[in-house]
């Protein structure tokens, strides 16, 4: 079977980490990525052999001149593809959908894009069948992924009555020196609730949840801190039992040495490429009910989790195979729940 051709716009934190997973999977294969400026990024692409395009055509003479050869531009890039990975910056993929219109490209846009630039809202262990032939997906963000996940694997097993959750923000990417909170914490919004909830909602309806955010002088991870009322009388351990069994959530333990993100960091250093976590770290000794409600504390690394759900977000939308086919591959592929 001859592999599905995937486009990347936009080489940069996703763009990379998700070109990288495609090349590890058998059933598809990047044919070009594309970038705006002849950065170390732009460099780093051709060494590993990636064909380079200019992501704004105007730029071609830019590239040429800094001798980073460039095969075309992005218009030339989806002349021959199955599907583009849109990871450009916040707001620029719903600026690029026109053009991916013209061409009759099927795109997968990434979470700082509202919801309306796509069909659906994707998240692949909770509705991987909605994505199905679909021409326009949008992979939610690392916050909402990882929220996602923790509520769908709990809602599969036990009812929820609402969820309240409070994220604590990395300010910036590890590689952005120009932004961000050097000494101080930041409601975000100051006006509750924050943004995040709706977008639960925009994979999960029917679940009630209001979430709170705060961003904080830190690079490395976001931490969540979720409750969860349940309907019905559940144990701890019945928890544990649950999400033990999803591989795309680590559980993890501060007896082992997990004490703070910086933690999670130095074991993912020996664990992967980049240290990319591409699963939610929830602490197991955090797992606790009290008066029907569940309390849990979980770790989410914004630059790599929403990684596997590009890949079968890929898978959905040509049809390559069913859910369970689809995750089981990128699970074994990526290494995730070994």
């Amino acid at each position: 079977m001859a592999k599905v051709k995937i486009a990347i716009n936009g080489y940069g934190t996703i763009g990379k980490r998700v070109a990288d997973a495609i090349n590890m999977q058998p059933d598809m294969e990047v044919v070009g990525v594309t970038k705006t400026k002849p950065d170390f990024d732009a460099k780093m692409a051709v060494k590993k052999g990636y064909k380079l395009y200019a992501a704004i055509p105007e730029r071609v003479k830019v590239f040429e001149e800094a001798g980073i050869p460039v095969e075309g531009t992005i218009e030339d890039l989806l002349q021959d593809v199955d599907l583009v990975v849109d990871a450009s910056p916040n707001k620029v993929g719903a600026q690029n959908k026109p053009l991916y219109e013209k061409l009759g490209v099927k795109a997968i846009f990434q979470g700082g894009e509202k919801k309306d630039v796509a069909e659906v809202s994707f998240n692949a262990i909770a509705n991987f069948e909605k994505a199905i032939g679909k021409q326009f997906v949008r992979v939610v963000s690392c916050n909402t992924t990882g929220l996602t996940r923790l509520i769908y694997t709990i809602k599969k097993n036990y009812p929820i009555k609402k969820v309240r959750a409070t994220m604590i923000r990395r300010v910036v990417d590890p590689k952005e020196d120009k932004k961000g909170l050097v000494n101080g914490i930041e409601p975000n919004p100051i006006k509750l609730p924050s943004h995040h909830g709706p977008d639960v909602q925009s994979v999960l309806p029917d679940v009630n949840i209001v979430t709170t955010a705060f961003k904080v002088p830190t690079t490395l991870m976001h931490v969540h801190s979720v409750s969860i009322e349940l309907q019905d009388p559940v144990s701890e351990d019945d928890v544990l039992k649950a999400l033990s069994e999803e591989p795309r959530i680590m559980l993890i333990n501060s007896a082992d040495g997990f004490t703070s993100t910086t933690r999670i960091v130095e074991f993912s250093r020996e664990l992967r490429l980049r240290y990319d976590l591409y699963e939610n770290a929830v602490w197991a000794d955090s797992i606790g009910i009290v008066d029907g409600e569940l309390y849990v504390t979980q770790a989410i690394n914004q630059e790599s989790i929403v990684v596997p759900e590009n890949i079968d977000a890929i898978r959905a939308m040509l049809e390559l195979k069913d859910k369970e086919e689809s995750i089981k591959e990128t699970n074994k592929n990526l290494k995730i729940g070994i």
